[in-house]
C-alpha cells in the first residue's frame, strides 16, 4: 500500500461506520471486477472447497467476500488511529466466559483467517489483556510499521516475526500472555502435514498441538464476525477444547481444520479466499493454481 492509500484510510477513518461500510461495498465491487488474478485464486479455492455449489452461488460468495474484505480494510484505520473508546464500540465480545476462568494461565486463542481477525485481536488488547502473536513482515516498511502499531498500541502486547520461530511464543505463553494464533495458511511443507481442508489435502502447520503441549496451554477458539450494515464486529469465544493435544499430531491438526470448516460454512463470504491455501501439493500431485 502506498502512502497515498494510507492517507486515504486516515481520511476515511473519520467517517461513521455506516458510511465506511457503504464505501467498502463499492470499493469491493470494483476490486472484484478488476482484480482478476486474486479473483481467479478465490474462484479456484471455492471450487475446490464447495464443488457441490453451482457456479452462481460461488460467484456470489466471492463477490461478497471482496466487499467484506474491502470494508474491513477501510475499517483498519479505526484500529490505527482512533481512540480506544471507538475501538471498543467497533467490536463486541460474545462467549468471553469461555476465556475468563483461564485468564493468567497458558492459553492459545485460535484465530483463523477470517477478515475480522485483526479487529478481534486489537479489541481484546484494548480492554482485557495484552497478547503475544506472530506476524509476517510486509514488503512496504511504512505499512508494516502501521500494522505492528495497531496490534501493539494497547497494553504490552508482543509480536514476533515468523523468522523468530515458536520459542519466543512458548516462553510468553508460559508466563501467562494469551497467544493469538493464526495457523491456517500455506507456508510450505516444512513443519506441516497434508491434512484435509474441505476434503482437499492442504499443507497445514502442526504448531498448534506442539505449542499447546510444550507450553501446557489450553486452546480457546476466537472467531471474529463482521456484522452487516456498518454495525461492527463480534469476537466470539468458544469453549476450551478437551483432550487437546492428543498423542496424534496429525489428528489434532485435522481437528483444527474441521473446526475452521464449520465456521466457514456459517459465514463463507468472510473467510480469506484470496490466499493460495492449496499452493503446496503432496508429492506427485499437480499444481492447482495457474
Amino acid at each position: 500500500m502506498s502512502r497515498i492509500g494510507i492517507f486515504f484510510l486516515w481520511l476515511v477513518h473519520w467517517l461513521p461506520l455506516s458510511a465506511q461500510a457503504a464505501l467498502g461495498n463499492v470499493l469491493g465491487g470494483l476490486l472484484y471486477r478488476f482484480a482478476g488474478r486474486r479473483r481467479r485464486i478465490g474462484a479456484i479455492n471455492l471450487q475446490l472447497c464447495f464443488p457441490h455449489w453451482d457456479q452462481q452461488r460461488r460467484d456470489a460468495v466471492l463477490r461478497d467476500h471482496f466487499r467484506s474484505a474491502a470494508r474491513a480494510a477501510l475499517e483498519h484505520g479505526i484500529l490505527w488511529w482512533s481512540p480506544v473508546e471507538r475501538v471498543k464500540r467497533l467490536v463486541h465480545f460474545a462467549g468471553l466466559e469461555h476465556f475468563q476462568p483461564l485468564s493468567g494461565q497458558p492459553v492459545i486463542l485460535l484465530a483463523p483467517h477470517f477478515i475480522g481477525l485483526d479487529m478481534g485481536g486489537v479489541r481484546f488488547t484494548a480492554s482485557y489483556a495484552p497478547i503475544v502473536s506472530m506476524y509476517s513482515r510486509l514488503k512496504n516498511p511504512y505499512f508494516d510499521r502501521l500494522m505492528l502499531h495497531s496490534r501493539t498500541r494497547f497494553g504490552n502486547s508482543k509480536m514476533f516475526s515468523r523468522h523468530d520461530g515458536v520459542r519466543p511464543l512458548v516462553r510468553e505463553v508460559r508466563q501467562g500472555l494469551p497467544l493469538y494464533y493464526l495457523p491456517d495458511q500455506d507456508f510450505g511443507a516444512k513443519d506441516a502435514a497434508f491434512v484435509p481442508f474441505f476434503g482437499v489435502p492442504a499443507a497445514t502447520v502442526t504448531a498448534l498441538p506442539r505449542i499447546a503441549r510444550v507450553a501446557g496451554a489450553r486452546v480457546v477458539p476466537c472467531v471474529t464476525r463482521q456484522l452487516p450494515g456498518g454495525k461492527g464486529y463480534v469476537a466470539q469465544f468458544y469453549p476450551a477444547w478437551d483432550n487437546f493435544p492428543s498423542e496424534d499430531v496429525e489428528a489434532d491438526t485435522r481437528r483444527m481444520n474441521a473446526f475452521i470448516e464449520d465456521r466457514v460454512r456459517e459465514m463463507p463470504e468472510q473467510y480469506f479466499w484470496l490466499h493460495k491455501r492449496f499452493k503446496t501439493r503432496p508429492p506427485g500431485e499437480p499444481k492447482l493454481y495457474p
